[in-house]
């Protein structure tokens, strides 16, 4: 398929610097490395080919916010061959983990060679705009062949799909990560039906949510106030089974580029004690990520 350059980034090159000092070992635990292309090239699709965002600016954002450790998910802009998410990865020595993007056939060598590398999960698109790999008892059915890994399946679904998705993802062998929330429209309010179902499916201690795209949810662009009460709520009700990241570098994103130090400031408010945000940034990633015990450097 034919594809159309891109120059313009899609993240903000100076990120103003967020008031909020982030614990010791904050993990990011949403962000994509892109290209760049002529090193790592982009999947064949329709349409224009993303932006670099490699990974010496992705280190940089890091070390401007203080954050010292963090889980990158492989993009769908590379298709199944996670090479460069495994580059990104070689170059932090364990203090960064990744998820991989992997058709439900993948050899149990490449899973083993994956694991080494430092990845932790395979992620399973059910939205509109993205390629769907399985349907979503494939990708249960693949969980079985993580477990003996440690490994989680990571599931990045439309908010009208939440109820329907449910009773597959009751049945996993293996924890399952829920992304951005479910992807709810925040101008709908907190009793809508997808985020009622969201928190209906989190009783089931098995199933963990992301607290990432606060900006993607809101309908009234930054400082993402409606946003605000959705993550309060899941880090209130389900503390122990939340994480945070920033989506760096916001790949079709519509609405202004965020300004990722406005997003690690939305942390105060999100997780608005210091126990939560340990929890929320240190403990839960550590524990589902498999990060050393000992502090990040």
């Amino acid at each position: 398929m034919s594809q159309t350059p891109s120059d313009a980034p899609t993240f903000m090159l100076h990120p103003r610097k967020p008031k909020l000092s982030l614990p010791l070992g904050a993990c990011d635990a949403h962000v994509h490395v892109f290209g760049p292309g002529k090193h790592f090239p982009y999947a064949p699709r329709q349409g224009a080919t993303p932006a670099d965002a490699p990974k010496e600016r992705l280190f940089a954002l890091h070390d401007f916010l203080g954050i010292s450790r963090c889980l990158i998910v492989h993009t769908a802009a590379h298709g199944t061959d996670n090479s460069v998410t495994a580059d990104a990865l070689a170059a932090k020595g364990g203090s960064y983990r990744g998820v991989a993007l992997l058709r439900t056939d993948v050899s149990d060598a490449e899973l083993k060679r994956l694991d080494a590398a430092g990845f932790r999960g395979a992620r399973f698109h059910y939205m509109p705009h993205l390629e769907q790999a399985a349907t979503i008892d494939e990708a249960i059915a693949f969980g079985a062949r993580l477990a003996d890994l440690g490994w989680h399946l990571q599931i990045h679904m439309a908010p009208e799909l939440i109820a329907e998705l449910a009773p597959a993802i009751h049945r996993a062998p293996v924890p399952v990560v829920i992304d951005h929330m479910g992807r709810v429209d925040a101008s709908l309010g907190l009793d809508q039906p997808a985020f009622r179902a969201l928190l209906h499916l989190l009783r089931d201690r098995n199933v963990c949510v992301k607290v990432s795209g606060a900006d993607r949810i809101s309908r009234q662009g930054p400082p993402y106030a409606d946003a605000v009460p959705f993550a309060r709520k899941l880090v209130a009700e389900f503390g122990d089974r939340c994480v945070w990241g920033l989506d760096w570098p916001h790949p079709n994103h519509r609405g202004p580029i965020p300004d990722d130090g406005e997003l690690a400031d939305l942390i105060a408010e999100i997780a608005p004690t210091e126990m939560l945000r340990k929890m929320l940034l240190v403990d839960n990633p550590q524990r589902l990520y498999r990060f050393a015990v000992e502090s990040a450097p």
